[in-house]
């Protein structure tokens, strides 16, 4: 789309982004690892580079809660438009804040406006001033032609502006050294996926499994209302290396399933899927053996305590309750107590 110099307002808005640049750059770096992933998933829709920056426009990437009938999510998104691109939104689960699911349907939806209004400008307009809108001015108007950058076509100045901010920031990724910027960087293994995730599981276990805090991957996952993972929460997002410790997780608990299967047919228990306990009543019968002197476990590395719990045939909530984790990683080394024998 236009560069910095193809429009006298582009230049304001993108000094006022950059007119504090430790501000800027802290911003940005906040932003990262969500503007990486919407990047990748905007090359999956083939929609334009500048688009991967939108939800800076609109939000500065945070995921703004709805309240009522307003936008909500880092893309803005109101109740109607949710509902065009599949979004499911209920009191435990807000569509509108899950990363994946949002900006898939976004991108999804900015691909189809392309398709029929062939100019990515007119595509932002859309996106701001509703589609069918744009359409009836291009069906009255014509075609904008590509100079000036900005379409004089009769909109708001809102939605004008929309499109001038938009070019903004993306001047300013294309050029940071002329606004005395600098970009910040990720490690690879910081970069966001999704784990698709086993119904039942909680958020607290699934954390635990992943080597993570809970708070952190509720940070990343904002649409689940509540700790317990259901049908509307497929999968979950976080970094790679924690993404492969939980599939990792995962994949242990079906083989160790599938060889407990083989071996004692006939027990149904072993046939019971890999669902988390660690949301379960602290008031779980333990096995009916007097106390003596209390079990301890020192923690391998990519151990989780789904694992530990399972191996010592106690519940994820008891080891929880024991020492105090609540959801906190498990470090390699750590000594665990595991109750009495």
């Amino acid at each position: 789309m236009a560069d910095c110099d193809a429009d006298p307002q582009i230049m304001v808005w993108a000094h006022r982004f950059t007119q504090n640049p430790q501000r800027f750059e802290a911003q940005m770096d906040g932003a990262l690892s969500q503007l990486i992933y919407v990047q990748q998933v905007a090359e999956k829709y083939d929609v334009a580079g500048e688009f991967v920056l939108l939800p800076w426009v609109e939000s500065q990437y945070r995921p703004v809660p709805g309240h009522r009938n307003l936008p909500a999510g880092m893309w803005q998104i109101v109740l109607s438009t949710a509902h065009v691109i599949g979004l499911h939104v209920d009191r435990n689960y807000d569509g509108r804040l899950d990363t994946s699911a949002s900006t898939d349907g976004i991108m999804h939806m900015l691909h189809d406006y392309h398709d029929q209004l062939h100019d990515w400008r007119l595509v932002d307009y859309a996106f701001n001033h509703g589609e069918y809108g744009v359409q009836r001015l291009v069906q009255q108007y014509g075609e904008p032609p590509p100079e000036p950058a900005i379409p004089k076509l009769p909109v708001s100045r809102i939605t004008r502006e929309h499109l001038t901010k938009l070019l903004a920031i993306s001047c300013v990724i294309r050029d940071p050294s002329r606004f005395n910027v600098e970009l910040p960087t990720l490690e690879p293994d910081q970069h966001l996926e999704t784990v698709q995730v086993s119904h039942g599981m909680t958020l607290s276990g699934a954390a635990s499994h992943a080597g993570m805090p809970t708070e952190t991957l509720k940070q990343l996952n904002p649409a689940v209302q509540s700790d317990l993972l259901n049908a509307n929460v497929p999968q979950l997002l976080m970094p790679h290396r924690n993404a492969e410790q939980l599939r990792s997780a995962m994949q242990m608990a079906n083989d160790q399933d599938m060889t407990a299967s083989a071996s004692t047919s006939n027990d149904p228990a072993v046939h019971a899927p890999f669902v988390d306990t660690s949301n379960a009543s602290q008031d779980d019968p333990e096995p009916a053996t007097p106390p003596h002197h209390a079990r301890t476990h020192t923690v391998r590395p990519g151990e989780s305590l789904w694992q530990i719990a399972k191996h010592y045939s106690v519940s994820v909530s008891t080891l929880e309750r024991l020492n105090n984790l609540h959801g906190k990683p498990l470090k390699p080394g750590e000594v665990l107590k595991l109750g009495t024998p």
